[in-house]
């Protein structure tokens, strides 16, 4: 049974994830509104991601009989000054999520939960990949300055991230 600290926290972090997956989501609806279909598939591939981590989580707190409470999520923001301007605040956001987990991680620590410690671990890992990739996309867009041609062919470089065709936006099937 988890300690009920460790259950508040796993359902904020689920919460967290669900949220991070929306905000992405808008993220991806300004770039498609832009015409960066490449920015859009990413944004869409990284909506899925989090996705996935709220799930993974989720799951974790089902396999020990935790009681998972889904909260309300906000509405995302889609309305954007710039691509830059979006990978900042896609950065800030992962910043923040990092924070969370290794709040979540501390007190798992404190509560001497070390089953929760070993699954958190994977996600702090992967907040490395996540805060890194996004860096990298900024400096890119830096180099790029205010070049429209730089800018669409970094936007032609993401359009096949895991699978992501340009059309991904779409969120019914053709």
């Amino acid at each position: 049974m988890l300690n009920s600290q460790i259950e508040i926290a796993l359902n904020k972090q689920i919460n967290l994830e669900f949220s991070a997956s929306y905000i992405y989501l808008g993220m991806a609806l300004y770039m498609d509104a832009e015409h960066l279909s490449g920015f859009a598939s990413w944004m869409v591939a990284q909506s899925d991601e989090e996705r996935t981590h709220a799930r993974r989580l989720l799951r974790y707190m089902l396999d020990r009989n935790g009681n998972v409470d889904l909260a309300a999520i906000p509405k995302p923001k889609v309305e954007y000054s710039s691509v830059r301007q979006v990978f900042e605040a896609s950065l800030e956001q992962e910043k923040n999520n990092t924070r969370s987990i290794n709040e979540l991680y501390a007190l798992a620590g404190e509560v001497d939960d070390y089953a929760t410690q070993a699954h958190l671990q994977w996600f702090l890992d992967e907040q490395v990949e996540e805060e890194k990739s996004i860096s990298d996309i900024l400096g890119r867009l830096e180099l790029a300055g205010d070049n429209k041609t730089a800018i669409l062919i970094l936007d032609q470089a993401l359009v096949g991230r895991a699978g992501h065709s340009p059309d991904a936006i779409s969120i019914v099937e053709k």
